[in-house]
């Protein structure tokens, strides 16, 4: 099954109190490029993410972003330095009798105390959010396949159709060719008539200057490697590997074949097909850049 190499796919859950949240997208390149938008606190995940994805992608300018957002899992612990808290205490209560003072101590007066609280970043557990990123992704590769899938069978219909388009104007080429040196030959036969007036016309050098025209316009050798690239583009098409390149490759030779028709064949029809073919290919070359 073809893909094309554009592609989106989106995963989302809320997996052991984190929001995670996992795009990948893809454009066209000529090769596999990969790139992450990653808070820098998970920076560990990037090379993992990239592992994730090798193999899966083959072509293409890759971006994965990651969003992660704490719920019920918080990243900071508070606690109450109560050394600080008591000594604070037993200092004012000391200086209570002396200045005649109320003990109104509260807990609204402790949470002015300096020093009284700490906070304390938590360590992250490295593997679980690993572990929960990688399910979030994973959602989003099947989506973001199945996306590029969906499009390569698009591709390949339109591939197909024209495909079968130019296989017909190769067989009228075919057709053609024979008429055309007939033609060719009731010309001469014709104009060497008018010129000698219908003396002396050598039957002999009339088939000879045929055949020689019939050799140098001949197009058989290019109607038969058009086909048999037609046909390879046909089994490649039905292929599961990556084949975008090969596909390209297919491209240049039909292209090749389709103008050395064009110089041999002097002909108005024939003329019109090639350049009707040659619209055709540019319009599959443009269909297989997005080919994986």
């Amino acid at each position: 099954m073809i893909r094309s190499m554009t592609g989106f796919g989106r995963g989302h859950e809320i997996l052991n109190g984190r929001d995670i949240t996992v795009e990948i997208r893809a454009v066209n390149h000529r090769y596999y490029e990969f790139g992450c938008r990653i808070p820098r606190s998970l920076g560990f995940l990037e090379e993992k993410l990239k592992t994730l994805l090798n193999g899966k992608i083959n072509r293409g300018k890759v971006e994965v972003s990651v969003l992660v957002y704490n719920v019920d899992a918080p990243d900071e612990k508070i606690s109450i330095n109560k050394e600080v808290v008591k000594d604070y205490i037993e200092a004012l209560r000391s200086v209570k009798d002396e200045f005649s003072l109320n003990d109104d101590l509260s807990l609204s007066h402790v949470m002015r105390i300096p020093d009284a609280f700490t906070v304390v970043k938590t360590e992250a557990d490295e593997e679980q959010i690993w572990a929960d990123v990688k399910s979030v992704a994973e959602t989003a590769l099947d989506k973001f396949i199945a996306m590029r899938e969906t499009e390569g069978e698009r591709m390949k219909a339109d591939i197909l159709s024209r495909l079968s388009t130019i296989e017909g104007w190769v067989g009228i080429v075919e057709e053609r060719a024979p008429v055309i040196v007939e033609d060719y030959r009731k010309k001469l036969y014709d104009k060497m008539c008018e010129v000698l007036n219908n003396a002396n016309i050598d039957e002999s050098r009339i088939l000879l200057e045929a055949g020689i025209f019939s050799e140098k316009t001949a197009v058989d050798e290019e109607t038969v490697r058009l086909r048999s690239h037609i046909a390879q583009f046909r089994t490649m098409l039905d292929g599961s590997e990556a084949i975008g390149r090969k596909l390209d490759f297919l491209v240049q030779e039909m292209n090749r074949e389709t103008n050395t028709i064009g110089s041999k064949v002097q002909d108005i029809e024939v003329t019109r097909i090639v350049v009707d073919q040659k619209s055709e290919i540019e319009k599959i070359r443009e269909q297989i850049q997005n080919i994986e």
